[in-house]
């Protein structure tokens, strides 16, 4: 391996600022402790000056032991035309115990003379007396210079100038801030070479921001040409688009640039991390996201799928395990025989090329999905159908007829639905009221059904989705009903269409429960 790279992560700083994320203490110190085991090198806590809550998490980091990452506390500069021991923000900075302290300053004039309302000089005494002060008190100081690239194309003296003040009064690292994201790779790495011939103490350091979508492709612009600190997010949470997103760079940095960057065996625990964090953010994990989400190493063409089931890496960059991933095969109206075949024995079939049932099993999917049906997230349904024609069996249940109805009893409405079911040749005849009219149904179906198969009554519905078809026909739409069930082991998805929604949502529960049935065979 070539140089370490440190990573930084701002997820709980920089991340929190983006729209929709809010981490309470308890979120913060998760998150700070599985950032830790993973083996980052910095993890930046708040900004004890801003907020009660980021003081609290600092407090209560205090007595745990931090095992790979050194904790920051992030402040700014001291205020203009007031001595650093006067500013109460500088003082809860030091007070936030942490190692590290990261505080940012200006480089670009406008913000200096706009913003600020300062002078060229009083902003180099700011930045000096700050890092000077923080490093009396035995820190290990972090510069960031804001709006580092920006101000470098309008004054690239007095850019020089501002860095240069941080590393004379000793910061330990100067990191270049592409604050407003729109810069281009080659100027990241044109201003980062300039910036390498006036500072030859302190470690530069790369903070990119995505407003371009180039935030990762600027960071690794930087390690380039010699950066080796990097500073972003997990799963590039950050105001406005995000920040760099942290997961990819330490991916590329690990398997495109040769260069360490977490602790051995960290790697594989990569789509996990990115996973956890969206989880205590309760935001939907993006499928579409490099590296570790769900659609990365998942194939859909059949050529691609014929070529993956000779050739793994004819479509694939990496191996999708080294990042803790999995291959996927997806199937729908593009699919091939490869896919069918890959897919079937991921779903535990013996299937090859030369299965009888093959042809019949492709028609078939091609068949229902121009009908409507979706089987990329209805593996359930997909499974169900290739038994069915791979073993030539029945469904161990038929559902003979159904009647859902609703009534007003005075300002409640009341939803009941009849089921009547056939198990070989014994009957059940059930009712049941329910929320709405599909959990009536529901509950009829799976009262008539227990009393055959005593273990279905461990399954719960953890998901239902409805999707209008052909939304040009108004109420007369096709409606595909997509539904998730568990049996607090596994999880697995099934799916209905029709223009009646109840019936769609009939299929799909039917299959669910027929899924469960064919787990037990």
């Amino acid at each position: 391996m070539n140089l370490e790279v440190e990573i930084y992560d701002t997820t709980l700083r920089d991340g929190s600022q983006g729209e929709g994320i809010n981490f309470s203490v308890a979120d913060k110190i998760r998150i700070a402790e599985r950032l830790d085991a993973f083996g980052v090198h910095f993890i930046e806590g708040g900004w004890p000056g801003s907020n009660p809550k980021d003081i609290e998490f600092f407090n209560q980091a205090k007595g745990r032991t931090w095992r790979n990452a050194r904790l920051a506390a992030f402040g700014s500069t001291r205020r203009k035309n007031i001595r650093v021991e006067q500013d109460e923000q500088v003082q809860l900075l030091i007070a936030a115990g942490t190692p590290v302290v990261t505080i940012y300053g200006k480089t670009w004039m406008l913000h200096v003379t706009e913003v600020l309302n300062t002078t060229a000089e009083e902003n180099l005494a700011m930045i000096a007396d700050t890092v000077a002060y923080l490093k009396q008190h035995g820190k290990y100081v972090i510069y960031d210079a804001e709006h580092a690239f920006d101000g470098y194309k309008d004054n690239p003296d007095y850019a020089l100038a501002t860095w240069e003040a941080a590393q004379n009064a000793g910061a330990d690292n100067v990191t270049l801030c592409d604050t407003n994201g729109g810069c281009l790779p080659s100027e990241i790495a044109t201003i980062v070479k300039a910036a390498q011939a006036r500072l030859s103490r302190a470690k530069i350091g790369i903070h990119t921001h995505n407003d371009a979508g180039l935030g990762v492709a600027n960071a690794l612009a930087a390690v380039e040409v010699g950066v080796c600190h990097v500073q972003g997010t997990i799963n590039g949470y950050g105001e406005r688009t995000g920040n760099c997103n942290i997961v990819s760079i330490i991916a590329n940095l690990e398997l495109k640039l040769n260069k360490r960057c977490v602790i051995p065996g960290a790697l594989e625990k990569l789509q996990d991390i990115s996973q956890f964090v969206d989880e205590i953010a309760n935001i939907r994990h993006d499928p579409r996201q490099p590296w570790v989400g769900a659609a990365a190493f998942a194939h859909k063409g059949g050529t691609h799928v014929n070529a993956v089931l000779k050739i793994v890496h004819s479509y694939e960059h990496v191996n999708p395990e080294r990042v803790g991933n999995t291959r996927r095969v997806l199937i729908s109206d593009l699919a091939g025989r490869s896919n069918i075949v890959m897919k079937a024995r991921e779903l535990g079939f013996d299937l090859s090329n030369d299965t009888p049932e093959l042809k019949d099993i492709l028609n078939q999917i091609k068949a229902l999905e121009h009908q409507g049906y979706e089987f990329e997230a209805a593996e359930g349904s997909l499974a169900l159908l290739i038994r069915k024609s791979m073993k030539h069996v029945d469904s161990p249940f038929k559902v003979q007829a159904y009647h859902v109805s609703m009534r007003r009893e005075g300002q409640i409405s009341v939803c009941e639905a009849t089921v009547k079911v056939q198990v070989g040749d014994k009957q059940a005849h059930t009712v049941a009221e329910g929320d709405g009219p599909i959990n009536a149904l529901d509950t009829a179906l799976r009262t008539a059904l227990i009393r055959f198969f005593p273990a279905l009554a461990n399954i719960a519905l953890t998901d239902y989705k409805v999707r209008i078809l052909n939304s040009d026909t108004g109420t007369a739409a096709k409606t595909r009903v997509l539904i998730g069930s568990s049996d607090g082991k596994e999880e697995w998805n099934t799916v209905g269409v029709s223009e009646n929604i109840v019936e769609a949502s009939l299929q799909a529960l039917v299959d669910s429960l027929e899924y469960r049935l064919l787990k037990m065979s």
